[in-house]
């Protein structure tokens, strides 16, 4: 007998701007990562002003699922996966995000993944705004510090419920929203003026985003009461260094700023800790009557969530008020290994946020993501052979098991990242001379290079390290990461059958074949 529930939800995740492709066909608008350029583990990722001949543009083919779904689909089934989380692509169904009626084209595209999802027996558990913020609301409006965003994001969500009830019941409103703080462009699309107090602009944005995601729970309940709508948190926990009481209180501040995201979900309130936070950087937030009360009406069902690593702080003595401080407050964990990127190892850290969750707030708890970022080869004969990625996974899922088991935890399903591979990998850095950034409208200062950010789940995906156009670009479809953790280590072959445009000057790989 499984130790997990009866209808537990194994699967897989990707994001659709990471692997549909299609990025301008039948209707679609650009957005965020369509102005994204490739990267690799020595070199950044860049937001151009337009899209250039001479840059490659991961986003605009992808592995092309938007031409191969019903293929990849199939193969889903056959590792028996019993739901398949994806995203829809804001600018599929409104190009600019402003419009009154949607794209019917991208309607019927995802009417027809969802509808072969059914077919074979998995689940859809579907984000509705995966790091893809409409590129036109940027220039135009300044994203999410805007608050017309609320309405253009109600809009949105409410015709992705009507389309799709009866398809979808599992929904998540924004991917790792908290990720704003750390990373506000890949995040939420920010950029800042020229001395403009940054982190107050993060938090209005961050409340507006919530107050959305909130009216979108209320629309999905109006529309359907048996729809699971979740919300979906960056979870990396924080430790403190050492037992110093300090050390402590450090960890403890470190977990307030970074999750205090979860109770707005939740309980419909922002905690206290993060007012008094609020007065004591002296930040003025727009937050109306109105927006409280959609915050108490929109909790959600289910709190849906990614983990990769762990971190650790410690206090310091230039920090008396032991204020948490991404940037600086971080140490290496010396209990812990480190993957090639720096990733702190820790599967019993999922173990331990799993418990964190389910004693704050006692809701079901969903794995949404959860993987390993590697410097991965590939061999002359086009082999991978990634036994760390397979121990890191079977590691993870022992401590997801003790969760279950000895803690109680309930846990509805397991989805980690990723079951389909896409190039490029979101790096920090210094643009050359002469390169172009995010064109911004007047009055709005030049955009800056895009951030990196470890813990989110567009970071360092494999194969990023391949570079163009030394190596062919190695595209694996769906059969790796289950039959790897249920029957043992296979080695994954790589067979490129085409070319993409000759504007990008790559050639296609197609599915792959398996050997023992």
């Amino acid at each position: 007998m499984s130790v997990f529930r009866d209808d537990f939800l194994w699967g897989g995740a990707c994001a659709a701007n990471q692997f549909e492709g299609a990025w301008d066909v039948d209707g679609k608008g650009p957005s965020v990562p369509d102005l994204c350029t490739n990267g690799s583990h020595t070199s950044p990722k860049w937001v151009t002003t337009a899209v250039r001949s001479d840059r490659l543009y991961p986003s605009h083919e992808a592995i092309d699922f938007y031409h191969h779904y019903e293929e990849d689909i199939a193969l889903f089934a056959e590792m028996g996966f019993k739901t398949f989380r994806t995203s829809i692509n804001w600018t599929r169904i409104f190009p600019t995000g402003m419009e009154t009626e949607p794209n019917e084209k991208g309607l019927e595209f995802y009417d027809k993944v969802f509808d072969c999802c059914k077919k074979h027996g998995i689940e859809p558990l579907v984000t509705l705004c995966h790091f893809d913020v409409p590129m036109h609301l940027v220039t135009e409006y300044g994203s999410w510090r805007n608050r017309k965003m609320v309405d253009f994001f109600a809009r949105y969500a409410r015709t992705c419920f009507e389309e799709f009830n009866g398809l979808v019941k599992y929904w998540l409103t924004f991917n790792e929203i908290n990720i704003m703080l750390h990373s506000p462009f890949s995040g939420a699309g920010l950029v800042f003026e020229e001395g403009e107090n940054e982190d107050q602009v993060k938090y209005q944005a961050a409340h507006h985003e919530l107050v959305a995601s909130a009216l979108a729970v209320k629309v999905a309940r109006e529309i359907n009461p048996e729809l699971q709508i979740g919300c979906m948190i960056a979870m990396c926990p924080i430790y403190p260094l050492t037992c110093a009481p300090d050390d402590m209180m450090m960890a403890m501040n470190a977990m307030h700023r970074r999750y205090w995201f979860t109770d707005v979900h939740v309980r419909g309130k922002y905690p206290r800790h993060l007012l008094n936070y609020f007065t004591r950087r002296g930040f003025e937030l727009d937050i109306t009557e109105e927006d409280r009360q959609a915050l108490t009406e929109g909790c959600v069902d289910y709190i849906g969530f990614s983990y990769y690593m762990s971190f650790a702080t410690q206090a310091t003595a230039d920090n008396p008020q032991l204020d948490y401080d991404e940037s600086k407050s971080l140490v290496s964990n010396p209990y812990v290994q480190k993957s090639d990127w720096g990733w702190q190892i820790d599967p019993v850290g999922l173990r331990y946020s799993l418990n964190w969750f389910w004693d704050h707030y006692q809701l079901p708890l969903f794995i949404v993501e959860n993987g390993f970022g590697a410097i991965d080869k590939v061999e002359a004969n086009g082999e991978i052979n990634d036994d760390y990625r397979i121990e890191y996974l079977k590691a993870h899922i022992e401590q997801m098991k003790k969760a279950v088991t000895d803690d109680g935890v309930d846990l509805i399903g397991y989805t980690p990242w990723g079951c389909l591979d896409w190039p490029g990998v979101w790096r920090p850095g210094t643009p050359p001379s002469g390169s172009p950034v995010l064109a911004l409208r007047p009055g709005r200062a030049q955009g800056s290079v895009l951030q990196g950010c470890p813990e989110s789940g567009t970071c360092l995906r494999r194969p990023g390290a391949i570079p163009r156009p030394a190596i062919p670009k190695c595209v694996v479809r769906s059969r790796r990461v289950w039959r790897l953790v249920r029957q043992g280590h296979r080695v994954l072959r790589c067979r490129p059958t085409g070319a993409v445009a000759a504007r990008r000057g790559w050639p296609h790989s197609r599915p792959v074949s398996w050997h023992h």
